[in-house]
């Protein structure tokens, strides 16, 4: 087997699995959103394995990109129905993230989803996130951000603002949170 990668796991059980097989990507979900893989061994696991991350939901699932607010009303079908994050409660109280990404966006010509995807890349060279999309122009879009240079100081004012920001809800409710990060 020559690459080997393993999804929404926590770092213990990929340091275990790296020693009986050579990992070559974990995919957990990272983003400004959620920022769990800076504090639950991810990122260190993989910089000290060398490991690339795949972040899913780099968007928030939709939320980062700015075309959402507590006004949304999602299809009876649509999962996030059922995530803490996407009541109109927690859409209100999370606005904040996005109107620091709006506010960068307006800076740099682009869009708040360019700057959360931007912001990952300067995370670490071993980072790569994969945005899903099914329209082109968001695909086109999403691309855009692997030409947006976030300066120094833009990092520092989001991380700085982003600090300050509590995100409301859970990523998953209590059952589903259950069954990651192992």
């Amino acid at each position: 087997m020559k690459h080997f990668g393993l999804s929404e796991l926590g770092a213990q059980t990929g340091r275990r699995a790296h020693a009986v097989q050579e990992v070559s990507a974990l995919q957990n979900e990272y983003s400004l959103w959620t920022r769990g893989p800076e504090t639950n061994g991810i990122l260190a696991a993989c910089e000290e394995l060398g490991i690339g991350l795949v972040p899913y939901s780099p968007l928030g699932k939709g939320f980062l990109t700015g075309a959402m607010n507590k006004d949304t009303t999602l299809n009876e079908n649509d999962f996030r129905r059922n995530l803490p994050r996407f009541t109109p409660e927690a859409m209100t109280a999370n606005m904040a993230l996005v109107e620091l990404l709006k506010s960068i966006a307006a800076r740099h010509n682009a869009t708040p989803a360019q700057v959360a995807l931007a912001w990952l890349l300067a995370q670490n060279p071993w980072i790569a996130p994969i945005p899903g999309t099914t329209k082109l122009h968001r695909l086109e879009e999403n691309l855009g951000a692997a030409n947006l240079l976030l300066t120094p100081a833009d990092l520092t004012e989001i991380e700085t603002a982003s600090i300050k920001i509590q995100i409301e809800g859970e990523r998953y409710p209590a059952h589903l949170m259950a069954t990651v990060g192992r």
